[in-house]
């Protein structure tokens, strides 16, 4: 399967986000936030389409050097799409429009205490992205048909928990959760199937 950076791909993805029968979190206990999924062409040539992602910069007090899609927790007032927006503007330099967000997918409960909600857009031209250095050490994009292909998924069992560890193998990276189960959702849209994942645990290093 192949996603060609075209709007007739925009358009396909935008009807299978607003088909999507989305599952939030009850709020109990966790803190909102948002990550965006940003769509994208890739930069090897092909036309194919891409999401971005980051490493984040190895001086954060939390998660340092580790592999994330751009976003973080709600302000108080605002909305899991203008919190995507803000962070988005905040860690790459980027500013979309509202129009530029096809859908919002589940939450995800994390071991630290968030429901992260992935805000899925669409962005036209990347040109523009400039990466914040106190936040983002550099930006990648992988390709949307490669994460569908099924070497890209893996499930290991732990002692520790009896829920299934996700990760996802991107080229020579290895991807875990949260982020590996937020897009592992999103992977599965693109292949018409809606799959629940807050079932799906982190590993122990990122339990804090």
């Amino acid at each position: 399967m192949t996603f060609p950076f075209t709007d007739a791909t925009r358009e396909s993805l935008a009807a299978a986000c607003r088909a999507f029968p989305r599952s939030p979190h009850d709020g109990h206990g966790l803190k909102p936030a948002a990550v965006a999924i940003v769509l994208t062409e890739t930069d090897d040539g092909s036309g194919e389409t891409a999401f971005l992602l980051t490493r984040r910069a190895t001086t954060l007090r939390a998660h340092a050097g580790q592999w994330a899609l751009p976003g973080g927790r709600c302000d108080p007032g605002e909305t899991l799409e203008q919190a995507a927006l803000r962070e988005l503007h905040e860690e790459l330099g980027l500013r979309l429009a509202p129009d530029h967000i096809l859908g919002v997918l589940d939450d995800y409960p994390t071991r630290s205490g968030y429901a992260v909600a992935p805000v899925v857009a669409w962005l036209d031209d990347a040109r523009d992205l400039r990466p914040n250095p106190h936040e983002v050490a550099s930006v990648h994009r992988f390709r949307l048909d490669r994460m569908a292909q099924d070497g890209a998924v893996e499930f290991e069992t732990i002692p520790e928990s009896p829920r299934p560890v996700i990760r996802l193998k991107l080229g020579e990276h290895d991807i875990h959760a949260p982020t590996a189960a937020v897009v592992y959702q999103f992977r599965e849209l693109t292949l018409g199937r809606v799959t629940r994942v807050a079932d799906l645990e982190q590993p122990v290093f990122a339990w804090r």
